[in-house]
């Protein structure tokens, strides 16, 4: 037996001994529950991999108690009620505090209908891996959707990552041995950097900051990284849809109606991921998630001159590395 199958055998065997421990009767119930759909949102096929994923995600960090230690009941009410409302989409990652846990402990009955993501900071490939193993135990999945190189914003990581003992060598391994199923890469602070990581590498997807503040940035991501997206066929996956609600300051958007509508508006996104901080906020999103409806070219041009005065507070993102 070769050591990568040792690896897998080995995770495989922890996930389903976790699996045993944390299903609960209510659980079992809540699955029961949602065996009849509720209203439909919309869905787009995520680029080349013919997955359809519905418009909104719900995403596990930021300002909600999915990333907050302590918080298990508030985040774990979250979760159910997103199950409960339709989302089939699941953003998560390593470094997001107890978010996987909290995932982890909810999600596995409903497993086989979910796409779940989760991600790594980490550039070499021993570290990518560790990472992977512990999302795996945490998520108590045995595979994963979605795994992402998370954050990447400078030139020099993309080498370190493309280098023979980089962290593409892991993505590489995994998704052979079917511990991971599509390879994709993250990033708010250059789109230039994503850009020629894409062209660097055949990734299925991308999730980047979409949002009517990004064209009054000078480094805007829109122009430069949807454009070679579309071009390969990638999954476009939006985050920072509200910038953490800064985009709703005075003078700004009047509200998440105007910030997705403009998001999922744009050519080449698929969807978006965004974090709620309480169940009735996430009920409001998903309401307006499900009544979407694209916008033309003169509606998206007055929503993105509504941001122009607060744009520099709303991309403060783009400072992070």
């Amino acid at each position: 037996m070769t050591e990568r199958q040792t690896r897998r055998n080995f995770l495989l065997t922890s996930v389903a001994v976790t699996g045993g421990i944390v299903t609960t009767s209510a659980l079992q119930k809540n699955a029961t529950n949602t065996a009849t759909p509720p209203a439909s949102m919309p869905e787009r096929v995520l680029g080349r991999t013919e997955v359809k994923v519905p418009i909104f995600g719900l995403g596990g960090a930021g300002q909600t108690p999915l990333s907050w230690e302590g918080k298990e009941r508030d985040a774990v009410a979250i979760i159910e009620k997103a199950l409960e409302l339709g989302i089939r989409y699941f953003d998560t990652a390593a470094s997001y505090g107890p978010s996987e846990d909290y995932l982890g402990k909810v999600l596995p009955p409903h497993r086989s209908k979910l796409f779940l993501t989760s991600k790594t900071d980490k550039r070499d490939r021993d570290g990518a891996w560790r990472e992977l193993e512990r999302s795996l135990k945490r998520l108590n999945t045995e595979y994963l959707d979605l795994w992402q190189l998370h954050h990447v914003s400078f030139a020099q990581e993309l080498d370190t990552i493309f280098s023979p003992s980089g962290a593409i060598k892991a993505l590489e391994e995994a998704t052979q041995q079917k511990l991971v199923r599509f390879a994709g890469i993250t990033g708010h602070h250059d789109p230039q950097v994503i850009a020629e990581g894409l062209r660097r590498y055949p990734f299925h997807t991308t999730l980047i900051p979409i949002n009517a503040a990004d064209k009054h940035h000078p480094r805007p991501f829109i122009p430069v990284v949807l454009p070679v997206a579309q071009e390969k066929n990638l999954g476009v996956i939006a985050m920072k849809v509200p910038a953490y609600g800064r985009l709703f300051k005075p003078g700004g958007l009047s509200g998440m109606q105007q910030a997705l509508g403009y998001t999922l508006s744009q050519p080449g996104v698929h969807c978006c991921v965004i974090a709620a901080e309480s169940i009735a906020q996430l009920e409001s999103n998903v309401k307006i998630a499900r009544a979407f409806q694209p916008l033309n070219e003169k509606e998206l041009t007055a929503i993105a001159q509504q941001t122009a005065s607060i744009w520099e507070d709303s991309t403060f993102f783009r400072a992070w590395t």
